[in-house]
């Protein structure tokens, strides 16, 4: 860990070096599991049409509402020690049954809808209970410090994952890959409750009590708090621009690649590259950017690039263009505007970090994905091009770049930087 201090020039103090190095490993085997299966779902949705993405969105939101308020009667009622290997534990029942499914019925329609909904849905959900938990183990300060290390692990899985299912998958096939990926996330289950076990007295003591209050208190959190409904627009404006590109590069990926396995390998080459990318940003940048400008510039810096990177795609709509955009559109996320959310969180209570935050990141970003979706198809249908939606992308980048300066002026009021 002293190491990892001076690669970074970011201290580390010897009573948090044990926990910064369980929370990155943690947080590398989590996005390991999860990057092995995502080249898997976007493979098997190019297979059954980019035109299916609409519906598979849809199906995803409708989910995530239904999971919303039984997660939140959970939180309310279930202490957090309880409650977060319990999930793990039925997250990992859950891709050993996928990995038989999906080895009884290779290429199945159904089957691989109910994969890219559930894949969606796992990622959403135990992404954000991550974040919430890093929220309530680290200090506003020390989150500023060292969420880019931890984020950093997370890539380094990302990088990892795609690259074993290039090797996997043209051998053992979906199913294996999928076995293999419930294996690496038993592994982050247990980090965690490593985790729960080494915090400190305060901590302790707060995760053996439940939060109270109601099932749906994160939606009402969102609406009467301007400082997390801006947190919220972020993510649905953000979620927008994600899925025009994802239905896009789906569509060209199938028109250029004519087997699931070459789609696989192709997604998982892109996956990669994100991944490198956003590691070197989070390791290496993301910690001096939230000093040098604070929280609110930094998600400002992410909303430029994805603005720049629209309008590419309005000059040169290609394949080529469209995956570099989509490339470096990842990268601000990963590297600097997802990291940055999360540090927003650090200066808000309990309630607050674990409901309204699980609620933003699931069921309002699928919601936005969901009609992003559809709002798509109907701008498709009415002619526009993949020109028109990088014009597009130029506007409501602009839009999430003014958000973000508003967001960190209120992060700052409440005792941020």
């Amino acid at each position: 860990m002293r190491g990892m201090g001076r690669i970074t020039a970011i201290p580390v103090l010897p009573e948090q070096r044990g926990r910064l190095l369980l929370s990155t490993l943690y947080f590398t085997l989590l996005l390991l599991s999860y990057y092995m299966l995502r080249p898997l779902r976007d493979a098997l949705a190019a297979t059954v049409g980019s035109t299916t993405i609409k519906y598979l969105s849809s199906a995803v939101f409708t989910s995530m509402l239904l999971l919303v308020p039984i997660f939140g009667w959970l939180v309310s009622h279930v202490s957090r020690r309880r409650l977060l290997p319990a999930i793990h534990g039925f997250a990992f029942l859950n891709l050993l049954a996928f990995a038989a499914l999906l080895w009884a019925r290779h290429d199945d329609f159904w089957a691989a809808c109910s994969f890219y909904v559930w894949v969606s849905v796992f990622n959403y959900f135990i992404v954000s209970l991550f974040w919430s938990f890093m929220a309530d183990l680290w200090r506003e300060q020390e989150g500023r410090r060292l969420f880019g290390v931890i984020s950093a692990g997370g890539s380094l899985g990302g990088i990892i994952g795609p690259l074993a299912t290039r090797s996997a998958v043209g051998t053992m096939g979906s199913a294996g890959t999928i076995a293999i990926a419930s294996v690496v996330f038993a592994g982050a289950a247990l980090c965690l409750i490593r985790l729960e076990r080494t915090a400190g007295a305060a901590d302790t003591e707060a995760a053996r009590a439940p939060l109270g209050g109601s099932a749906f208190e994160g939606i009402a959190i969102v609406a009467r708090t301007p400082f997390i409904a801006g947190i919220a627009v972020l993510v649905a404006l953000g979620a927008f621009l994600g899925m025009v590109v994802y239905i896009e590069l789906a569509r060209l990926v199938a028109q250029s690649f004519p087997t699931t396995e070459l789609r696989a390998q192709y997604f998982s080459g892109r996956d990669v590259w994100v991944n490198a990318l956003a590691c070197l940003v989070q390791f290496g940048v993301l910690g001096r950017l939230t000093g040098a400008l604070g929280v609110g510039r930094t998600l400002a810096l992410a909303a430029a690039l994805a603005t720049a990177g629209f309008a590419w795609v309005a000059l040169v709509p290609t394949l080529f263009a469209l995956t570099a955009v989509n490339v470096v559109l990842r990268v601000g996320e990963f590297g600097l505007a997802k990291p940055a959310r999360d540090m927003l969180y650090t200066v808000v209570d309990p309630n607050t970090r674990y409901k309204a935050k699980n609620f933003i990141d699931t069921a309002l970003s699928r919601g936005s994905d969901m009609a992003s979706g559809w709002f798509h198809d109907l701008l498709a249908g009415l002619g526009l091009t993949l020109a028109g939606f990088g014009l597009l992308g130029v506007g409501i980048g602009a839009g999430l770049g003014a958000c973000a300066l508003a967001v960190g002026r209120g992060y700052r009021r409440r005792g941020g930087v």
